[in-house]
């Protein structure tokens, strides 16, 4: 079951820094481009960010580029998407998922069977 899990949300001040993680307990996540994804109250799923198999090229939603990233760790089986200077509008659930992609390219575009977990919150308050 191709299920991934996300974690390391929580409550954070604008300028700052936070952390997720997605990870895979049934399957090798080197076999997938994997993309990070977002949902705000009352407002349509946003795709935030995806990387390639190897980790290299990754891609950015525009609302997020120059200051979100996102990495691998094979080893690990962990994705991450690091979240830097962080604004009020980055609230939001955050889900990581299947993407279309290969070892060196990726799509912030969901694969059609990407299945979705439970994501983890992510709330920026002053």
């Amino acid at each position: 079951q191709w299920q991934l899990v996300e974690s390391g949300g929580g409550l954070v001040q604008p300028g700052e820094s936070l952390t997720l993680s997605c990870s895979a307990s049934e399957f090798v996540l080197e076999t997938t481009a994997v993309g990070w994804f977002r949902q705000a109250p009352g407002k349509e799923r946003e795709g935030v960010s995806c990387i390639s198999r190897s980790g290299e090229n990754p891609r950015y939603g525009d609302s997020v580029k120059g200051r979100f990233t996102t990495s691998r760790d094979n080893a690990k089986n962990l994705v991450y998407l690091h979240m830097n200077n962080v604004e009020l509008d980055d609230t939001a659930v955050y889900y990581c998922a299947r993407v279309f992609g290969g070892p060196l390219w990726c799509q912030i575009t969901p694969q059609t069977r990407a299945t979705w977990g439970q994501g983890t919150q992510v709330t920026v308050t002053s």
